[in-house]
């Protein structure tokens, strides 16, 4: 038996809660690829509080704490100003909330790419903080070394190619990558490397169709693919914009649902309530409509 930190949703407070220990491992993850297929592909999406994962967690195998969140949740232009205190606290809860799937934490820019010590560095703290299973960092071959490092000392990888939004200041956008010879091949090269260098799994973003499959097909470990291909092992994306929060999401993206106008008809609803001194009071019992 293991504790964990579930959320009384009664309450909104998080309670200690006996569990057993049933959360999906990271060998687990790596296994579902064998001989080069996936039977079973891979479900992961963004996670950044302790509410969202409750509600993610049992359909999915992975929750990626992504430095997304400093678009979706602080309002910056890029996840470049991300700090690693940032993602600290919401990688913590995320576990919290979370007993099924296997919880990755993105390493912010500037806290991993000087050397495989410094990686080592940040990476320890983020497992020792947050309780993840592994973190996930951005970069081809030039991380390998780093990957290896890791992995050597007891900490799951999971790589990152194609668009690498960490890199948006060189890459000079977020278009998609793999549009020439050379770029496709540095692609599918570089999830090799990874590959090699014991990443668990390696997401594969923003690149053309046949660049994403060759990469699949190039590499022993899974592929999760975000605007890649469905070929891949897996499949992550940011649940804001699967969830129809933002009014502009990415050409690849499917809403599933508009809680953006759902969300805003019931604080309007709730407004003119208030306004109109029709809201019930603590004696009152509400029914719904």
């Amino acid at each position: 038996m293991s504790t964990t930190f579930q959320l009384d949703t009664s309450t909104s407070r998080a309670h200690p809660t006996p569990q057993p220990m049933r959360r999906l491992t990271i060998p687990a993850i790596r296994r579902r690829k064998v001989d080069g297929v996936t039977q079973e592909p891979i479900v992961m999406l963004t996670a950044y509080t302790a509410r969202q994962a409750q509600l993610l967690d049992a359909h999915c195998d992975l929750l990626l704490v992504g430095d997304s969140l400093g678009q979706v949740i602080y309002g910056l232009d890029s996840s470049v100003p991300v700090t690693l205190d940032m993602m600290i606290a919401h990688g913590a809860a995320v576990v919290r909330g979370s007993y099924h799937a296997a919880v990755l934490v993105d390493l912010p820019f500037g806290t991993y790419e000087a050397s495989p010590e410094a990686a080592f560095a940040t990476a320890s703290r983020v497992l020792k903080e947050t309780g993840c299973a592994g973190v996930k960092l951005e970069g081809g071959a030039a991380m390998a070394e780093t990957v290896a490092f890791l992995t050597a000392r007891g900490i799951p990888v999971m790589g990152h190619v194609g668009l690498t939004p960490q890199a948006v200041n060189v890459l000079g956008g977020y278009n998609a990558r793999g549009r020439s010879d050379a770029e496709a091949d540095k692609i599918v090269g570089d999830a090799q490397a990874l590959d090699q260098a014991g990443a668990f799994a390696i997401v594969v973003e923003g690149v053309v169709e046949p660049i994403a499959v060759a990469a699949t097909k190039a590499v022993s470990c899974p592929t999760i693919g975000i605007g890649g291909s469905v070929e891949c092992d897996g499949q992550v994306l940011v649940t804001e914009d699967m969830l129809g929060m933002f009014e502009r999401v990415p050409r690849f993206v499917k809403r599933y649902e508009d809680l953006a106008t759902t969300i805003s008809k019931a604080v309007e609803t709730y407004a003119g309530e208030v306004r109109s001194r029709t809201f019930p009071t603590a004696d009152q019992t509400y029914q719904p409509k």
